[in-house]
């Protein structure tokens, strides 16, 4: 596309014949998207709507400290429950615990983190009664 608009020519059919010259050589099938609706647009505009669909597809965490471990209890807890095996329960559990005592000995910024550890064993009788 990088030849310039013959004199004389329309640019709205130049333009046309660009398009179909690409379409014939295949240059739109292998868009990130194609054949893929478009997004829903009736949202109101955010002027930072590709800064937070950036950190999104980062998966950067915009949540104060203390949340974003309350958000990661919750997960392990749902983790928990579709979890296959015990010795997966007690490695999800273990590993939040790990990062819930260490927010308790040193708190960090925000709102409080109102979160205690998990108590595993409890879990895990919680988890064999819920087995078939």
């Amino acid at each position: 596309m990088t030849e310039r608009k013959p004199p004389g020519v329309s640019f709205e059919s130049w333009v046309d014949r660009q398009i179909r010259e690409a379409t014939d050589r295949g240059d739109f099938s292998s868009l990130a998207g194609f054949g893929k609706p478009l997004p829903d647009d009736s949202a109101p505009y955010d002027e930072l709507w590709w800064v937070k669909g950036k950190l999104h597809r980062e998966g950067v965490s915009v949540l104060p400290p203390t949340l974003a471990l309350r958000k990661e209890a919750e997960d392990a807890r749902e983790a928990v429950d579709s979890a296959a095996t015990e010795d997966r329960v007690r490695r999800i559990l273990t590993e939040v615990n790990e990062k819930i005592e260490a927010a308790i000995r040193r708190p960090p910024p925000g709102p409080p983190l109102g979160l205690k550890p998990f108590d595993v064993e409890a879990v895990v009788r919680d988890w064999r009664a819920a087995r078939p």
